[in-house]
């Protein structure tokens, strides 16, 4: 005997269980942590210290913009500039004078950029400042002649200085810039009958800034700091006018610690400079170019504020 059972008169049917929702757990770092409160707790230890010195704080802002330490600061940012000038020329005629296959100009860009990448930039400074034991006096006939003390002042020997050695690290910077193009682009160039001046101006050196900005801008930071050492040649920079100031106003680490901010300042000034000229030689190296510092705080900004809040949903 067989019994029917009618389907339609049972529950209805129900589907089938999907998975179980993953409940994700994160890592817990405790190493991050403990290394975190070690850092605050040096710092604060720094702090602390400084703190208990007997250092006179509130003369740094009584100084800060004092007459004489802007004066300072002006002839640094000015001895930076003209000596990032004649190192960049230098650097780009010596790189090419380098690659050149002329035996004799490239044995002598050799020769001057293992002279001056050899021996430091403040034995340099000072041989400049004491040439004139060797030449009484600088006669360029018609043109120019006095004796060598008057001729070679502080700044004209800070200038040589500092320009004349910056020359050749920035030969092995744009040399390394100019071989990153690839060799098909000159012999296309040369094939199109452009001459080798005009491929290097058109076609290599344009693509070779890519390579060649970001290290010149380490040393545009690296210069700004180095102009510190022509103090030992007299001349009134930012580290020379402190040094006079703290002698004479009984606060010579206040005045050092003045100086330290003020070059803080100018480097980080460079730094942003620095950063817009990479982002800007750095086109179609990539599809898309990374944002700006202001362009992800505007993002943030705006994803916070497009938000919804919790008791808005309907």
């Amino acid at each position: 005997m067989t019994v029917d059972i009618d389907k339609t008169d049972g529950p209805a049917d129900t589907p089938p269980a999907g998975p179980e929702a993953i409940k994700a757990i994160p890592v817990r770092h405790y190493g991050r942590y403990v290394s975190a409160v070690i850092a605050l707790a040096l710092l604060g230890g720094v702090v602390y210290a400084f703190s208990q010195g007997r250092i006179n704080w509130g003369a740094i802002p009584d100084y800060f913009f004092n007459d004489r330490i802007l004066s300072g600061v002006g002839n640094t940012l000015l001895l930076t500039v003209l000596c990032m000038l004649i190192g960049v020329v230098g650097g780009i005629l010596l790189a090419v004078m380098r690659l050149s296959k002329n035996p004799v100009t490239s044995s002598v860009a050799w020769f001057y950029i293992w002279f001056f990448r050899g021996t430091p930039v403040l034995v340099q400074l000072i041989v400049w400042f004491n040439l004139g034991l060797v030449f009484e006096t600088i006669n360029l006939g018609p043109i120019y002649k006095d004796e060598w003390s008057q001729f070679m002042t502080p700044f004209l020997t800070a200038l040589l200085g500092l320009g004349l050695n910056e020359a050749a690290y920035m030969a092995e910077i744009c040399r390394a810039g100019l071989l990153s193009v690839d060799e098909g682009q000159t012999e296309a160039s040369h094939a199109l009958g452009m001459s080798h001046g005009k491929t290097l101006r058109r076609i290599v050196v344009p693509q070779a800034m890519r390579v060649i900005v970001p290290p010149t801008g380490n040393e545009v930071i690296n210069m700004l700091k180095t102009t510190s050492l022509v103090s030992v040649v007299q001349y009134s920079e930012l580290l020379r006018v402190a040094q006079d100031i703290g002698q004479t106003s009984g606060a010579p680490a206040e005045m050092l610690f003045l100086a330290a901010a003020w070059y803080l300042v100018l480097t980080s000034v460079f730094s942003v400079g620095q950063y817009y000229l990479e982002r800007y030689y750095s086109r179609g190296s990539s599809r898309t170019l990374p944002d700006t510092p202001f362009q992800k705080i505007k993002a943030n900004m705006l994803s916070l504020s497009n938000r919804p809040s919790a008791g808005g949903a309907a």
